[in-house]
């Protein structure tokens, strides 16, 4: 057994690849119907010029790059059904934007389809996990082709430092958040965890101890959240998490325990004095109860910046949050926690 897995860690990760498994067999078993709907609800924006068997033979491809991905966990940018796919895409003159809006209706369709299983419908406990598999799939879908057609590597879509998603992933994730809460009204978070003097640590310790806490604080909060949540570096000094489909209270409580766990865990010791240098986070909570076309991913981040900079003029080592929905926006609250 690998160092630091006990049986439990072993157990749950025997248990998601089963999950993954059994997925992507019901969606293969369903595989006609969704690519059948994939179309037929498509507007054909830039495939109109595309012939209809061309059309089916592009959606079976991607479907085929979806189901992969929610089985293996993984999508290769490299591999050859990708190259292929993408090769075929650009022989029909297929957009980028068309062949991505496709991608889009077809995770919607094979949701569908999910939640009509007897097995693991949408009311069963383990449908987050499973709808979230089959969006983290289809980002995967979009994101090898965009890394193969741009000549990008893996980089682009990871911080070097922390190895956590950057923010241009961040934000593309939190656009598909705000779509499906418009469409199933389910709300959901965003977390933004903002270091708390940084600056005077790289002034006080040297850089150095400025990438040592951001390192080390990425490695906590990576592991800290579920799997299906969206963990990123945000900023030089920030990070931010979303939250599918978790009630206002939760993230609230999320976000104050994230918040003493950096403080009382993170350890970072001066090697020059030998002395402790302590370590906190400011946290913003951005709660959306249900969202509409009008929401953007851009101007939720701000809003939920607002709410850093409101903790870090209350004191820092505290958490404030805001809460809005399509159809209200609540005034901003401030959660009164301990300040050391």
């Amino acid at each position: 057994m690998p160092s630091g897995l006990d049986s439990t860690d072993t157990g749950y990760m025997s248990d998601a690849v089963e999950l993954r498994k059994q997925v992507a067999r019901a969606l293969l078993a369903r595989g006609r119907a969704i690519v059948k709907e994939s179309i037929a609800v498509y507007a054909f924006a830039g495939l109109d010029n595309v012939t209809a068997p061309d059309r089916l033979r592009l959606a079976e491809s991607l479907f085929q790059l979806l189901t992969g991905a929610i089985h293996d966990g993984a999508l290769d940018a490299r591999s050859t059904p990708v190259v292929e796919t993408r090769a075929f895409a650009a022989d029909t003159a297929v957009s980028v934007r068309a062949l991505f809006e496709l991608v889009h209706l077809m995770e919607r369709s094979a949701l569908d389809e999910l939640a009509m299983d007897e097995s693991f419908g949408a009311a069963s406990e383990p449908w987050p996990a499973i709808a979230q598999m089959v969006r983290r799939a289809s980002f995967d879908v979009l994101g090898a082709y965009a890394e193969l057609a741009i000549g990008h590597s893996d980089g682009d879509a990871h911080d070097p430092l922390t190895t956590l998603y950057t923010r241009a992933v961040l934000q593309a994730a939190l656009e598909k958040e705000i779509q499906r809460s418009e469409r199933f009204g389910h709300p959901f978070a965003v977390l933004l965890l903002d270091v708390d003097q940084l600056a005077e640590i790289n002034v006080k310790h040297g850089y150095g101890a400025g990438d040592r806490v951001l390192e080390r604080i990425g490695i906590q909060v990576r592991a800290y959240f579920r799997e299906q949540d969206w963990v990123a570096r945000w900023a030089g000094d920030a990070f931010a998490v979303i939250l599918p489909e978790t009630q206002p209270g939760d993230a609230v409580a999320l976000a104050d325990r994230v918040r003493l766990m950096i403080e009382e865990r993170l350890e970072l010791r001066d090697h020059r004095s030998g002395a402790q240098v302590p370590v906190t986070v400011s946290v913003g909570v951005l709660v959306v109860h249900s969202a509409d076309k009008s929401f953007k991913a851009e101007p939720l981040l701000a809003r939920v910046k607002d709410a850093v900079d409101r903790a870090k003029q209350g004191g820092r080592n505290r958490v404030e949050r805001v809460e809005i929905s399509a159809d209200r926006s609540a005034p901003p609250q401030r959660e009164r926690l301990s300040m050391d």
